[in-house]
């Protein structure tokens, strides 16, 4: 709800592999709660031209990439297209380059929501729209975790500092954590 901000009058286009948690929890279950369209498109590949005159011809409102297809769409004239509806990017998965995400800025006028998490536990930090995106941040933690950066003594690091992802849990862990693996 908070990364994707989606509404009932968005159009969903979510380019996960069908492989990744990513498709399931982006392309059906986060849309299909808040009443958004998703846009389908059989793609046998990663096609940059094709993506890019897809989102010329059809009202795409929101699109979800992985990193890497960015960096293939901003190695086109990204300014020779005029997207019909397109006013949200998401990415996840990997790193979002800052060189890429300010190519895409550059070229389009729209900035790229970048979140990360994980198939156990879903989406943990994520550049929120509304929020100022600070290249290479992960953004800021969302509902309902308590994310933490810690040391390596496990002691929590002022802001700034690099070190590792926590999440505090207690009794009434947050109900999509995964309690084991069988």
């Amino acid at each position: 709800r908070y990364w994707m901000n989606l509404t009932p009058s968005d159009i969903l286009w979510n380019m996960s592999d069908t492989a990744w948690a990513k498709a399931a929890i982006g392309g059906v279950f986060s849309p299909w709660s808040r009443g958004t369209c998703v846009f389908i498109h059989a793609l046998p590949q990663f096609d940059p031209r094709t993506i890019l005159n897809t989102l010329c011809k059809y009202p795409v409102t929101t699109m979800c990439s992985a990193p890497t297809g960015y960096r293939m769409l901003v190695q086109h004239d990204l300014s020779s297209y005029t997207f019909k509806a397109l006013k949200y990017c998401l990415t996840g998965g990997e790193p979002l380059n800052p060189e890429v995400m300010a190519q895409w800025k550059r070229q389009t006028g729209l900035d790229i929501y970048e979140g990360y998490g994980q198939t156990e536990i879903g989406m943990i930090c994520a550049n929120m729209k509304g929020m100022k995106i600070k290249p290479g941040s992960l953004g800021k933690a969302t509902p309902p975790y308590d994310v933490q950066i810690l040391d390596e003594n496990g002691s929590i690091l002022p802001p700034g500092k690099e070190g590792d992802i926590a999440i505090k849990i207690n009794a009434k862990r947050p109900f999509t954590f995964f309690s084991c693996y069988l």
